[in-house]
């Protein structure tokens, strides 16, 4: 859910060699004037993951902005997960994953993304763009591909620390709707092993220093939760084991990650009930937690044309500056 307020154009782009290290038309498909500038273009995997029910699957590209000059493009069919670099030009040895949202059936990553990327860029964060597999695209355990991503993703930056001038304790996660599951589910349980080890980088730890799920999608209760995100994840209406052991509210402990929430009130996509669960389980667990609610941004504002996003980016640069992101 990642998009309510643009309309839809779809001009179908093929996305190829995505996993590739170094520059490629998935680079040149992210840069874009006025944006921060991709360098590189990070695989996730040695190999492909496996448990794709339609193996190969062809990325796509669409763009669906009608503004003039304002660019939001959404892509799907990823079997080889990976992550866009958006180094700082004066960096501080920081870093951010961010994890788009697109309902488990896109990657929103412009708004969601890169849009993000150059304003944390301007404040000398080096951020990494996260496009991965995606629930509804078809996968043996849909509910694990996501935060097996995450979690891989987490580990490959800290991997590669030394070449992008970071400090691999410093690094922090942001996600959007469907990506703020992936998000939370890092906060609360970036220590379960949602994959077999596949090289020396798993050896690292998948904890992120901060998290900011910005209108999450976090509780898969149906009282509560976002109506698809059982279908997604689960096929169907989740069980009380399915609930209890992938709602990150009922999985916080001390152990979970400082967090910055943001949501607005009329969100009428994903219940701010998502949100409230969450900040009150953390401030049970007394686990520090920033909680910002808009009355008004709708769902999937981002950053962009209309919505909060120019109050609450500044909000989370200062959450991430007294949390020892940067100094």
């Amino acid at each position: 859910m990642s998009f309510s307020r643009r309309d839809f154009v779809k001009s179908p782009l093929a996305l190829a060699g995505a996993s590739a290290m170094g520059l490629s038309t998935a680079t040149r498909a992210f840069a874009q004037p006025g944006s921060a500038r991709a360098d590189e273009v990070i695989g996730l995997w040695p190999q492909p993951p496996a448990g794709a029910v339609h193996p190969g699957m062809t990325e796509v590209i669409e763009q669906t902005s009608t503004s003039p000059g304002y660019s939001s493009r959404r892509t799907k069919g990823i079997s080889k997960p990976y992550m866009i670099a958006f180094p700082a030009a004066q960096p501080n040895g920081s870093a951010m994953l961010i994890i788009p949202g697109g309902s488990f059936e896109w990657n929103y990553f412009d708004h969601e993304g890169a849009h993000i990327a150059n304003v944390l860029n301007r404040a000398g964060i080096t951020c990494f763009v996260l496009i991965y597999r995606l629930a509804r695209d078809g996968w043996a355990d849909p509910a694990v591909v996501g935060p097996a991503d995450a979690q891989r993703a987490m580990r490959v930056i800290r991997a590669n620390a030394p070449r992008f001038h970071l400090d691999p304790e410093r690094v922090g996660v942001m996600g959007f709707s469907a990506g703020g599951f992936l998000t939370t589910t890092l906060a609360t349980r970036h220590s379960t092993p949602f994959y077999k080890p596949v090289d020396a980088a798993d050896q690292l730890s998948a904890r992120p220093l901060l998290t900011a799920p910005i209108y999450p999608v976090q509780s898969v209760d149906p009282a509560y939760a976002y109506g698809e995100v059982a279908p997604s994840l689960f096929g169907g209406q989740p069980t009380a084991a399915q609930i209890r052991e992938w709602s990150p509210d009922l999985n916080v402990t001390p152990m979970a990650a400082p967090t910055f929430l943001v949501h607005a009130e009329d969100d009428n996509a994903v219940p701010v009930a998502n949100t409230m669960r969450l900040r009150d389980a953390m401030v049970a667990a007394k686990v520090t937690v920033e909680t910002h609610l808009f009355a008004r941004g709708g769902h999937g504002f981002g950053i962009g044309p209309g919505g909060p996003d120019g109050l609450w980016l500044p909000l989370f640069v200062n959450f991430a500056r007294q949390e020892k992101l940067f100094v």
